[in-house]
């Protein structure tokens, strides 16, 4: 007998407040798996706070502790729990196995048209509906008109697969109307067609904010950012040592780093676009700060990685996706401010999940208002980048335009992308 599909996702909340939640994976691996499951307890506002990977590359074992964020929503584990579902590979009945097959096509695209009147953190309101709804934000076009209303249209994945039917879009609108209230004017939700490509267009950066945003080096305010509380040793760091002679099949690697929002995902999204196969992970708890990770590693072929080539690009990766995995700057476009964030995306075309909540939510919590908004796609020498361009709203309390409060609105938003 094989198992029954009721233990593949195993979620046992903690007894007592504060505890950790344990869910566990047992099911047969893929590629890219860990990668997978740890973007959706990403988008589900997790934090891990240690784990363990195993597998003989054929079956795969997967425990996390997990802990909701400070910011995050009420969790639904039974939603998880079938989110997690979603991700393994299926063994299962013939039912359960024409969920899964669903849930492996790319999600269909839908557009929410929401037009009403402006007030402070009523693109950040919308936002956490649609993350309570487990409505994935892929772009997002905001814009004020001169009288005081704002048409955001946003193109939306449903990780239910479930928008195309009346209730669930009935739901969504309902939760929506709810939150804006009186300032609700309309509210449309339909199948996002070819044409708003067109209309949406991809606005050029300039080169200037290209090489700040892209660099490979910290900028001065960015290291000054990193720095914990008022412990200026505790800066961002990031060291990996490589050990090749303890097994005979296996690279060893031992990271030690600051700990951050999504580290785990981010590591292993490296590990998963480089076509590396973790085969045991051990994930330490955080102690004042930082974080330890021991990755025993191989080669798509079942071998340890022995080039030096191989092995420092490597390295050099994860060392650039833990200093920064995402961008934070602050310019001028003509007359106004602009804050822009970008983040490279996962081969597979996925971006990192809940930035435009993360970055509307630290505008809302300064009292900035945001004039305009969007997400579009940038394309480097070496990978692509999802970027998120804000227009902030000098007219509505925005803070003085000199440096030093500008240096601010950039502190928090990374703050609060980063989890600090």
């Amino acid at each position: 007998m094989g198992m029954s599909w009721d233990d593949v996702v195993l979620i046992e909340e903690g007894k007592t407040s504060g505890d950790p939640t344990v869910v566990t994976v047992n099911c047969p691996d893929k590629a890219g798996l860990g990668c997978d499951l740890l973007r959706v307890v990403l988008e589900f506002g997790l934090y891990v706070s240690r784990g363990d990977f195993s597998t003989d590359g054929k079956w795969c074992y997967v425990v996390l502790w997990v802990v909701p964020h400070p910011s995050s929503l009420k969790i639904d584990w039974e939603s998880l729990n079938k989110r997690l579902l979603s991700c393994c590979p299926s063994f299962l009945p013939a039912f359960y196995l024409n969920q899964l097959t669903t849930c492996s096509k790319p999600p269909q695209q839908y557009l929410l048209k929401v037009f009403s009147l402006d007030r402070k953190g009523l693109i950040h309101d919308v936002t956490k509906v649609l993350c309570e709804l487990e409505l994935v934000i892929q772009r997002v076009k905001v814009t004020t008109t001169p009288d005081g209303k704002v048409l955001d249209l946003f193109f939306i994945t449903d990780g239910m697969n479930l928008l195309h039917t009346r209730i669930r879009c009935e739901e969504t609108r309902e939760h929506l109307s709810a939150v804006l209230g009186e300032c609700c004017i309309s509210c449309e939700l339909h199948l996002a067609g070819p044409e708003y490509d067109i209309q949406l267009g991809r606005p050029s950066i300039s080169e200037a904010v290209v090489e700040e945003l892209f660099s490979n080096d910290l900028s001065a305010e960015e290291s000054r950012s990193q720095t914990l509380s008022d412990d200026i040793s505790k800066v961002k760091k990031a060291n990996i040592t490589v050990d090749n002679l303890l097994s005979p099949t296996h690279t060893l690697l031992q990271i030690r780093c600051l700990d951050q929002k999504g580290l785990i995902y981010d590591v292993l999204k490296i590990s998963k676009d480089c076509d590396i196969r973790i085969v045991h992970a051990r994930i330490s708890a955080c102690v004042e700060g930082y974080r330890s990770l021991d990755l025993f590693i191989q080669k798509d072929d079942g071998k340890k990685i022995e080039d030096k080539d191989n092995l420092g690009a490597l390295c050099s990766r994860l060392k650039e996706e833990m200093l920064h995995p995402l961008r934070v700057v602050i310019t001028n476009r003509g007359p106004d401010t602009e804050l822009l964030v970008a983040n490279p995306v996962e081969l597979s075309g996925k971006g990192r999940p809940r930035v435009f909540y993360d970055v509307t939510l630290a505008l809302k919590t300064l009292g900035i208002c945001v004039f305009s908004a969007e997400i579009g796609r940038h394309s480097t020498s070496d990978r692509q980048w999802e970027v998120y361009r804000f227009l902030l709203d000098e007219t509505q309390g925005f803070p003085s335009t000199h440096n030093q409060p500008k240096r601010d609105i950039v502190d928090k938003v990374r703050r609060t992308l980063m989890g600090w």
